[in-house]
């Protein structure tokens, strides 16, 4: 089947599944049609909700503009792959991994932070995401989920300066996702005053 004839027949949101059952082959084939499509730019990954993987293909080659949203920032950098509620593209800069570690936590969605964990171990600039942080009144959160991350993943060590003006900046409300609280990392609630929304099991994603 000629790439053109294959999008046209395609054209529209999918999973591996539903390749398999519009074309009539079986799963691995499907599988194939999809790297085919993606090495020729004609299909967009996306993931919707319990973290199911769909694709969105075209028979037109689509041109993006600008830079990264935040959810697509997070699935190209992130194990957790989160659900997309709208498409974002940035033009004015190219984002930070120390400006998309405070995105996600000023959304307050607990899948969403636990994502931006990863983004800890791209930091280049400490300073810099205190200095976010703190803009935005969050910076005592992303000081407590940098040490929830180090029970985790590897990440980059925070200098002494960095994590003090942390520990001593303000901000707005004690909760990261509402109502939401650890039972299991109670020492760095503690230290940084602040209520982590998940529990070991959660970090345990990072491990799968």
């Amino acid at each position: 089947m000629r790439l053109f004839e294959l999008t046209k027949k395609l054209e529209g949101l999918h999973t591996v599944d539903s390749i398999a059952k519009s074309l009539d082959v079986n799963r691995r084939t499907a599988v194939n049609y999809v790297h085919m499509l993606r090495k020729n730019g004609l299909v967009e990954t996306i993931y919707g909700k319990r973290k199911i993987r769909m694709y969105r293909i075209s028979p037109f080659k689509k041109i993006k503009f600008g830079y990264p949203g935040l959810y697509e920032f997070l699935n190209q950098n992130s194990k957790i792959k989160v659900y997309a509620p709208y498409g974002e593209r940035i033009y004015d800069h190219n984002p930070s991994p120390e400006e998309m570690i405070v995105r996600a936590v000023k959304t307050g969605d607990l899948r969403t932070v636990l994502a931006s964990l990863a983004l800890f171990n791209k930091i280049k600039k400490w300073p810099r995401l205190g200095k976010i942080a703190k803009s935005e009144f969050a910076g005592r959160k992303v000081g407590a989920l940098y040490d929830a991350a180090r029970t985790i993943i590897r990440v980059k060590r925070m200098d002494k300066k960095t994590r003090k003006s942390l520990l001593n900046s303000r901000i707005h409300g004690k909760f990261i996702v509402k109502n939401a609280r650890t039972k299991d990392l109670n020492s760095i609630e503690k230290e940084w005053k602040i209520y982590l929304p998940f529990n070991k099991a959660d970090l345990e994603a990072y491990k799968e």
